[in-house]
């Protein structure tokens, strides 16, 4: 399913405080250089807050992460827990339409949504309180069909019960989520088979839904309001830096994960603009150090240092967008700018020694060649 952005965007996205310190607290989890490993937290975070994703929501996203925009929206538009368009004020509607769902009912479920909400999907209802849509499958197979709303499952549901369910939205009221046929989570329908003297810890719901029905919080969004769960640490009053320090792995270990974890280009496919490939790569690295005659092969660049020519200020036609290297996101094009790199052929001329001296002065060390910065200048030189 192609999924773009909505025509209609807000001119500028800014988190609430409360939302800002949440935000900025998910990003301390993550050691220094993998911030952007916060992405989806922060996402959803900007969703729950304005009830969709927004253009300049993703972007403000991208620059706290320093991200390439295109990287945040990559990963907006992958998953379908993201809204890209306005959804109703009360409750978005999301009916599974998979195999298990749709031998049991859910095309009855899609009619309901088209009766009572909109004809089409994504469309708001007239009062703007509600919208739909059919997504795959949400792995609550024993319990078909069934449908998301808000954060908790609706399940074993029939075309009458979710056309109560929307009603009862609509009135102000917060049906009980889970099983609607009386069941006990995913039980077999005509009762205990086994394990029937089983009941130590029993609760009313199951825990999903029982957590949903004390806090009373099923359709109702983030908005920073909310008695946040912290560990241990957290709670104590220490900051990230207070923490004690991991242990390091031992050197021979080290070297082994380090191996490990180095990108890799697919198999028989050019590890960079040399024409190496992985094979050719692997031989390499085993046989000599990174360098001229074996380039591509490290995550970073070793070696001695030559400074490049830079320039003062950007040529008179104007600065290159650096942002449309593959890894160069809005604050790593400035630190460019800052150390004399305007343009895309001054990148290109890079040799080694010159790569060496650029990477000792970046934050995140080793990403000239693992995105393969050289390549990408030098074709965006010739555009």
């Amino acid at each position: 399913m192609l999924r773009r952005l909505h025509a209609d965007q807000p001119d500028s996205f800014a988190f609430t405080p409360e939302n800002l310190k949440w935000a900025e607290g998910q990003m301390t989890k993550y050691p220094e250089g993998r911030q952007a490993s916060a992405i989806i937290p922060l996402l959803w975070r900007a969703q729950e807050q304005e009830g969709w994703l927004t253009r300049p929501a993703i972007e403000e996203v991208a620059r706290m992460l320093d991200l390439a925009y295109i990287r945040a929206l990559e990963v907006a538009s992958f998953y379908f827990m993201f809204q890209l368009q306005p959804v109703g004020s009360v409750a978005h509607i999301q009916v599974c339409g998979t195999l298990s769902c749709m031998i049991c009912g859910a095309e009855d479920l899609v009619a309901v949504c088209k009766e009572k909400i909109a004809a089409n999907p994504h469309e708001l209802s007239a009062d703007g309180k509600f919208s739909w849509e059919e997504v795959e499958c949400l792995g609550s197979c024993a319990n078909a069909p069934m449908a998301q709303i808000g954060k908790d499952y609706y399940e074993d549901l029939t075309a009458a019960r979710m056309g109560e369910i929307i009603d009862e939205l609509a009135a102000g009221k917060v049906p009980t989520p889970g099983p609607q046929n009386g069941r006990y989570a995913a039980e077999p329908l005509k009762g205990l088979t086994s394990l029937k003297d089983y009941d130590s810890g029993k609760t009313q719901y199951n825990a999903s839904v029982q957590l949903a029905t004390d806090i009373g919080d099923t359709v109702k969004r983030i908005d920073g309001t909310e008695v946040p769960i912290l560990t241990p640490w957290q709670d104590s009053g220490e900051t990230v830096k207070d923490r004690p320090a991991q242990t390091p792995p031992k050197p021979a270990k080290a070297k082994k994960l380090a191996e490990k974890n180095a990108p890799r280009p697919a198999k028989d496919t050019p590890a960079n603009g040399s024409g190496v490939t992985e094979q050719q790569a692997d031989a390499a690295s085993k046989a000599k150090p990174v360098g001229k005659s074996n380039p591509g092969t490290s995550p970073e660049a070793t070696g001695p240092e030559s400074k490049p020519e830079t320039l003062t200020t950007a040529r008179a036609e104007g600065a290159d967008d650096l942002k449309r290297i593959s890894g160069v996101g809005p604050k790593l094009e400035q630190t460019l700018n800052d150390l004399g790199f305007y343009h895309f052929d001054q990148i290109a001329a890079w040799t080694q020694d010159e790569i060496q001296w650029v990477d000792n002065r970046l934050k995140f060390k080793g990403r000239i060649v693992r995105d393969n910065w050289i390549a990408q200048a030098t074709d965006l030189a010739k555009a």
